[in-house]
């Protein structure tokens, strides 16, 4: 093993590689299928040995995650998902224990499936981007209809088999101005206790912006665009970012009130880890390159969002897969995102927190023309400097062990005062807030 190697590293499996029986509007990982022409992209018996083996004798800790992404992985059909079982109980080393996720669209789920993600206790993602008529905007299938009803479906035998799962939601046009509309689905509708926020970012350059605004769906002839991290411009289903930027203030707004310890989203926590000096999430770290992507025919990609030829390090098939995530290539890789951090940011007040963000999403200039921004950096900034007061108090109670839910008590009580002062004020008088607008300009117009 590599002097060099980490003890561990994430690995996301693509089974089918792109392969996917719905047709989303924004989901240019479709085109991908483009980088193997006549391929059956079905993961060979053979190679998902070599898979599990290579991953379990290169672990160095006691937990090791198997991880199912697509395309749809349900596609491979669930005796593939029975010999992946088998076989990581096979190679596990002694003391070693396994874990098992999958991220789905839910359309294929049915008792046998959730009989078996309950007996082998996977972790399962479902795609779901709000209500039926947010969602059905871009989640659509083949004939072009909504696969709402379709998922929903999903995840009733979800809950009837009691499989833990959480919400993978993607955040674009059609949902960004809707944040407490799609959070509260998620809460009071599905009963979900985790939710994921992911923003669609559909990067081009102005030759190709007019083809990506219409989609990733095959075109005549069975040919697909190929989507690569390459332009400075966005297609129209993308997230603006101040957009995204409200959208995480507004759900954070209501989740810090009501849901802390009962909701658990994953960029508040990795929020709040930040604030007691943790990072555990790649895009806030300061370097990455421990999130890798298998392809079906056992390629080996520097990240998943970065499938493209610039970034394969190798096929485990002729490379165990531990050198090949060791490889300088792949540190370097991983480097990339603290050394060319522009300077703008590395004087940023919220630099611990967002450490520039996920390369691929650096494709603008700073305001004083340096390239390397993050696109989303506007958003970043304005939910960073919302939350540092509460993201602070929280810290605080952890580091007194404390529980961080103790906040809402807090939130209740300075509510509480402020409803109390604002019944006193005059309509034309300034408002408390501080803001220096009169009251009724201001937080008069909600009471």
């Amino acid at each position: 093993m590599p002097q060099n190697a980490p003890p561990a590293y994430h690995l996301l499996v693509k089974p089918t590689g792109a392969i996917c029986n719905l047709d989303c509007k924004y989901c240019f990982f479709l085109s991908k299928e483009m980088l193997y022409p006549g391929s059956r992209f079905r993961m060979a018996d053979e190679l998902l040995e070599t898979y599990i083996r290579q991953l379990l004798e290169s672990h160095r800790i006691p937990e090791v995650t198997i991880a199912w992404q697509g395309g749809e992985p349900t596609l491979m059909g669930l005796d593939f998902f029975k010999r992946s079982v088998e076989l990581a109980e096979k190679y596990k080393k002694p003391g070693q224990r396994i874990s098992h996720t999958m991220q789905t669209n839910g359309t294929k789920l049915d008792d046998d499936w959730c009989a078996f993600f309950k007996a082998h206790d996977f972790l399962i993602g479902l795609s779901v981007d709000g209500p039926k008529e947010i969602h059905d905007t871009y989640r659509v299938n083949k004939g072009g209809e909504g696969s709402f009803d379709q998922v929903m479906r999903g995840w009733e035998y979800l809950r009837k088999h009691e499989v833990e799962y959480n919400i993978l939601c993607t955040v674009h046009a059609a949902n960004a101005d809707f944040p407490l509309e799609v959070y509260r689905f998620f809460r009071d509708e599905l009963e979900t206790q985790f939710v994921q926020f992911i923003p669609i970012i559909e990067r081009a350059t102005a030759d190709f912006l007019p083809l990506a605004n219409q989609g990733w769906s095959e075109r005549v002839g069975g040919e697909r665009p190929l989507y690569i991290q390459d332009g400075h411009l966005v297609t129209e289903r993308s997230v603006q970012a101040e957009q995204y930027g409200h959208f995480l203030v507004e759900i954070f707004e209501e989740w810090v009130r009501h849901d802390v310890g009962q909701v658990y989203v994953q960029l508040f926590d990795v929020t709040l880890g930040s604030w007691v000096g943790q990072h555990n999430l790649c895009i806030f770290s300061p370097t990455c390159g421990n999130a890798l992507a298998l392809e079906h025919n056992g390629d080996l990609y520097s990240c998943d969002h970065y499938v493209e030829p610039d970034y394969l390090l190798g096929n485990i098939k002729d490379s165990h897969m531990i050198e090949l995530v060791a490889s300088d290539k792949q540190r370097q890789f991983g480097q990339d995102k603290m050394t060319t951090l522009p300077r703008y940011c590395q004087e940023c007040e919220v630099r611990f927190a967002c450490h520039g963000g996920c390369p691929k999403n650096r494709f603008i200039n700073t305001p004083g023309g340096e390239p390397g921004l993050n696109y989303l950096c506007a958003g970043y900034k304005m939910f960073f400097n919302h939350v540092n007061r509460p993201m602070t108090t929280m810290a605080n109670l952890l580091r007194e062990q404390r529980a961080p839910a103790e906040i809402m008590k807090l939130y209740a009580d300075e509510d509480e005062q402020q409803e109390k002062a604002y019944a006193q004020v005059g309509r034309n008088e300034p408002c408390p807030c501080g803001s220096g607008k009169k009251f009724k300009q201001c937080h008069g117009r909600k009471v």
